[in-house]
Parts: structure tokens; C-alpha cells; sequence
């Protein structure tokens, strides 16, 4: 099978590579250029773009001995990740422009590219594994290494980009894909894990944004007020500094009655308001969910199923119900747990034990207690 290795820079993907090779594919290497100012790009190992990544990839490629090139997708990347990163921010809403990026960049961008040249598949170094089921569909589940699975960032993938992507590494603990790269004597073997979102250059967010959106953004300057009495508790430069259940940061100087912690409840861009208060006000029971993407098969309409669903990147998993409106347009999700802190914006997973079944984009959330539905 002729393979496109997507390489980042990190082992993860130079592991993934190798073994693709080893498997007997034809394996190419390819970097993503995803900043229109390379100057920019910052050193060390918070990101996953960088021109320090890019040497760190061509250098692993030419130990595995495979072909190697740089495909400039900067363009395509600033439009679908980075503007829609700030229109969300700007709007009030939670993106992940992780989630964003594989779903019109590394799994669309890149597999149209790569399937228009002849390449078969894209391999990358995701910790997710990919099986067929009873059906004859592809399904995705959870990797063996919990703490490393990136199922949740991968579940805005359709079937089609399934069947057109390997991941080689979702059978393998991460402790294990280390000692497999100095083993094969690559030197990214104890390169740190990339964090934080890549185009942010220091990972201040809402320094980032301030720059970037300025006046853009309506009612860039605003107040922060207790959400009980409508007190006002402080100014802010710009509601897109703040996210839901964001607690540190909030720059108020009056403590709360009972002396405890407040935290962002709800943030209004247009009034230029952020609401502030209690922990327990932040519970979640159930959410509307749009534009979905889904795994495989669409799940029945109007009926509600037990699955569980996991709402960030890194958290926990809940136990939920599902129930999919106009034959998978808009979903419903009811947590018989509830989550704290989840603001619209930010992508729920929806999982049928390991598997995932798909995705949606929070557009609202419900903090009365559920016991309504039926």
C-alpha cells in the first residue's frame, strides 16, 4: 500500500512512520508548513509546527530511508483553524482548534492531496485504533495507553477518511514507543510531547487573542458581574480573555460572601459582559449538539440510547444519553453525571463502549437537572 506519513516532528509520528515502513508500505514522509511567517515559529517543544519540528521530521525520515517533503498548507490552515479559532472567540464560544485542524486540515487537506497523488492512506502518530466491525465499516476505538488516547480529537472523522487513514501506534503504551525510537535510533526518542495550541507562540491565549482580534471584536471592553446580584465586580479588556469555568485570571477584587472561589458562568460578547459565580452553578445535566460528524452508521432519530460521552480533550468520561434529530442534523445529550465547565463551542464525542460513534459542536447547555426527557 502506498502510505503518505504525516510527520510532525515529535515520535510519535516518526514511530508511526517506521513502522509503516517496516509493515512493508511504501511509505512517504511529509511536514505540514502551517505558518504564512516561518520567523514566527517558536523554538523548544511547546508546539507541533515549528522549523525545529521540521528538521526533527527530515531528519527521522532519513534514518527510516524514506522519501521526504514539506507541503505549505498555510493558507488553508490560517482560514479553517486560525480565523475560525478567533470568530469563535470572538462570539463567546470554547473552540479546539485541535479538533478542527484534523478534521479540514490533516484528515481532508492533506488525505484529498495525498489520495489525488496515488497515495493509498495517510498514517499518523494518533493513539486510536482502528478495526473492522461486524458491518463491514471501520471503527475507531479508544488506544490501550488511556492516557494518551486522542479518540476524542479524531471523532470529527467520517468513514470515508477511516478507511483512507492508518494509526499505528494505538496498540502500543507511549512509555514503549520511546524505547521503540532509540531503539531504531531516532533521535526525537526523548523529545518532549508538544502542548499547547501551536499557532499561539508563548501559549497566552487571550494575550494572543487581544493582538490579533483588538477592535475587531464587539465590545472589546466590558464588565464582570456577580451573577446572583448583578454586582459589578470588575472591568475587562475583551470577552474573548475568558472561557467558561475559567476560575484564575478574573482580576475581581471583592471576595465572594462565603469567602469562596468564583468562577466564568456565562459570557455575553455582545453586552461585552462576563458573569461570574459559584462552582455548583457551573453543573451541566444536558446539551445541544449541531453539526455532527459521524464515525459510521448514523444512529436512529428520535430515540433516546445509553452511551457515554467525553467533552475535553483530557477529561473525564460520563455516562450519558443520546438522541439524534432530522436522521443526524442535531443530537441531544443528557448526563445522568454532571460536567462542570463546559462551555458551547467546545466538541462532545459520543462513545458506544470503546468505539466512537461520532461528534457535534456544543451550541448550548442545560443547568437544570434532567428528569424532562422521555
Amino acid at each position: 500500500m502506498k502510505v503518505l506519513a504525516a510527520m510532525s516532528g515529535g515520535v510519535d509520528s516518526a514511530v508511526a512512520a517506521a513502522r509503516a515502513h517496516e509493515a512493508g508500505h511504501d511509505v512517504t514522509g511529509v511536514h505540514l508548513a502551517l505558518s504564512r511567517n516561518p520567523a514566527s515559529y517558536r523554538s523548544g517543544a511547546r508546539g507541533c509546527c515549528t522549523i525545529e519540528d521540521s528538521n526533527d521530521a527530515r531528519r527521522a525520515a532519513d534514518v527510516i530511508g524514506i522519501p521526504f517533503y514539506v507541503w505549505d498548507l498555510s493558507e488553508r490552515f490560517h482560514a479553517d483553524v486560525v480565523e475560525d479559532f478567533m470568530d469563535e472567540y470572538a462570539a463567546g464560544r470554547t473552540p479546539n482548534p485541535c479538533l478542527r485542524c484534523n478534521e479540514k486540515i490533516k484528515f481532508a487537506a492533506v488525505l484529498d492531496r495525498a489520495l489525488a497523488l496515488g497515495f493509498d492512506a495517510v498514517a499518523t502518530g494518533h493513539y486510536a485504533i482502528l478495526r473492522e466491525g461486524a458491518d463491514g465499516l471501520v471503527e475507531m476505538h479508544r488506544s490501550v495507553d488511556a492516557g494518551k488516547d486522542q479518540s476524542y480529537v479524531l471523532g470529527v472523522l467520517d468513514q470515508h477518511q477511516l478507511r483512507h487513514s492508518l494509526f499505528p501506534l494505538g496498540d502500543t503504551p507511549k512509555a514503549q514507543v520511546r524505547e521503540e525510537a532509540a531503539r531504531r535510533g531516532l533521535l526525537v526518542a526523548d523529545k518532549p510531547d508538544s502542548h499547547d495550541i501551536c499557532f499561539v507562540a508563548d501559549g497566552d491565549n487571550a494575550g494572543w487573542l487581544r493582538e490579533k482580534l483588538g477592535e475587531r471584536a464587539p465590545n472589546h471592553g466590558g464588565v464582570i458581574v456577580d451573577d446572583e446580584t448583578g454586582e459589578e465586580l470588575g472591568r475587562h479588556d475583551g470577552t474573548y480573555g475568558y472561557t467558561i469555568g475559567q476560575r484564575k485570571g478574573l482580576r475581581i477584587g471583592t471576595p465572594a460572601p462565603d469567602g469562596k472561589p468564583r468562577f466564568v458562568l456565562d459570557i455575553e460578547p455582545v453586552e461585552g459582559t462576563v458573569r461570574v459565580g459559584p462552582r455548583e452553578r457551573l453543573a451541566v445535566h444536558g446539551l445541544e449538539g449541531i453539526r455532527p460528524r459521524w464515525c459510521g452508521t448514523v444512529p436512529a432519530s428520535d430515540t433516546w440510547g445509553d452511551c457515554t460521552v467525553q467533552l475535553r480533550a483530557h477529561g473525564d468520561e460520563h455516562r450519558a444519553r443520546l438522541r439524534v434529530h432530522d436522521g443526524g442534523e442535531s443530537v441531544s445529550v443528557e448526563l445522568l453525571d454532571p460536567a462542570y465547565g463546559i462551555a458551547p463551542g467546545q466538541a462532545v464525542v459520543v462513545y458506544d463502549g470503546s468505539r466512537v460513534v461520532g461528534s457535534a459542536t456544543i451550541a448550548s447547555t442545560d443547568r437544570s437537572p434532567v428528569g424532562s426527557a422521555s
